[in-house]
């Protein structure tokens, strides 16, 4: 039987380790226990966070026991990974209540019955830490020096950086220890950009217990530019379908670049890699038909079969015929949003998205990568009567793959 982290590098999914080898021998003689943390920031889990996810997937089906950390401690404090600014501060209840969602959504894809997997809440001890006693017993393993050395910490320097932000490292290589001495976990696994907390919770548990564990990363789900997939000019491409719908979800898949189709693929799918290879043959129009595997593949995934069938379904019906389809997105507008029984094409792009401000809309228009209807819009001045979208409503088209229906009740 293959070694789970052998399958993890035909995918391209290891970055960096601590100790590969000795890694690849514990999981291919005994259940692992791992962990992965999710601060609860939103109100639902994104893209982003499906990344992880997927690994915690790979690994539960090849026998080990994930834990699913929610971070209802440490999001008090805020991650400053990847951040500019400090992140907003949240109240204990606004986390709380994220963090039941998240592990409603978690728990769509990680089988939690008795001996399967795990989940914890990082507050539930973090809150319990006495200040004193943690600095002087913890504190006492981590050097600034090397802490100023992090990512995480640099690229917040120049702007600059809380002490409550600080301690974050301290804080999530904490966790790794509680876990390790309380639930046996000896792996830590994450995105890349944390590895300097995840190799701070190794060093942690070997200098405070004597022992070893290990720390693995995968790469950033990044598109071939090196910027992050998942950013819709709605915001995130969100699990839930009340804020991101399955066939929003599916037409962000079908288009993305053909350079990203198939990492994508072997990231956050279980297409098997023989597949994959035959795939990154196609060349040209071809390219399309992966485009369209990977988009079914992924709704399939996080909105079910039949949700996944209504979006190509209604993505070929608008490929084929530019006709209108009842899985398309919708926008249903209301009394206030007109002014004298009208509404302008500038006002109307930016409340169905599909431009984010005016001047995005104006350059659309001018481009004339805007119409209703088939008919191409020229005036960004044009003013549309309430009549237009009482019925059937209009479709307003953005260049060849991004739709609306426009209705009003």
């Amino acid at each position: 039987m293959q070694n789970v982290l052998d399958g993890l590098q035909e995918r391209g999914l290891v970055a960096q380790s601590t100790n590969l080898e000795g890694l690849r021998e514990v999981l291919g003689k005994e259940k692992v226990r791992f962990y992965i943390g999710f601060d609860g920031t939103a109100d639902s889990l994104h893209i982003g966070h499906f990344f992880p996810i997927m690994l915690m997937m790979r690994m539960q089906r090849a026998g080990h026991i994930p834990i699913a950390l929610l971070g209802t401690g440490t999001a008090v404090v805020g991650d400053p990974t990847g951040k500019t600014d400090m992140r907003k501060m949240l109240s204990v209840d606004e986390i709380n209540h994220n963090a039941e969602i998240f592990q409603q959504q978690i728990s769509k894809f990680i089988d939690f019955s008795e001996g399967k997997a795990l989940l914890r809440r990082n507050g539930d001890w973090l809150f319990e830490l006495k200040y004193m006693e943690f600095i002087r017993e913890v504190g006492i393993h981590f050097s600034v020096n090397r802490m100023l050395t992090a990512e995480s910490v640099k690229a917040r320097m120049e702007k600059g950086l809380s002490f409550m932000e600080f301690n974050y490292m301290i804080l999530q290589s904490y966790d790794f220890y509680h876990m390790f001495k309380e639930d046996n976990c000896i792996l830590q696994m994450g995105g890349d950009d944390q590895w300097s907390n995840i190799i701070h919770g190794v060093e942690l548990i070997r200098r405070m217990e004597g022992k070893e564990a290990y720390g693995l990363t995968v790469p950033l789900l990044t598109n071939k530019d090196g910027k992050k997939m998942g950013k819709t000019e709605k915001g995130a491409l969100w699990l839930d379908p009340n804020r991101t719908s399955p066939y929003e979800f599916f037409q962000y898949w079908r288009n993305i670049n053909d350079e990203d189709v198939i990492n994508t693929m072997k990231f956050i799918t279980f297409i098997p890699m023989e597949e994959i290879r035959e795939m990154e043959k196609l060349e040209g129009s071809g390219i399309n038909q992966a485009k369209e595997r990977l988009a079914h593949e992924l709704t399939a995934l996080i909105h079910g079969k039949d949700e996944a069938d209504k979006a190509l379904k209604a993505a070929k019906s608008l490929f084929i015929s530019g006709s209108d389809d009842e899985n398309m997105p919708s926008t249903q507008l209301t009394d206030d949003q007109f002014i004298d029984g009208s509404i302008g094409i500038l006002d109307l792009l930016v409340t169905t998205g599909l431009a984010p401000s005016k001047a995005e809309g104006r350059r659309l228009v001018t481009q004339g990568g805007i119409s209703i209807d088939g008919v191409k819009v020229v005036d960004c001045a044009m003013l549309l009567e309430k009549s237009r979208f009482e019925g059937e409503g209009i479709t307003l088209k953005k260049g060849k793959k991004a739709f609306n229906k426009v209705i009003c009740s």
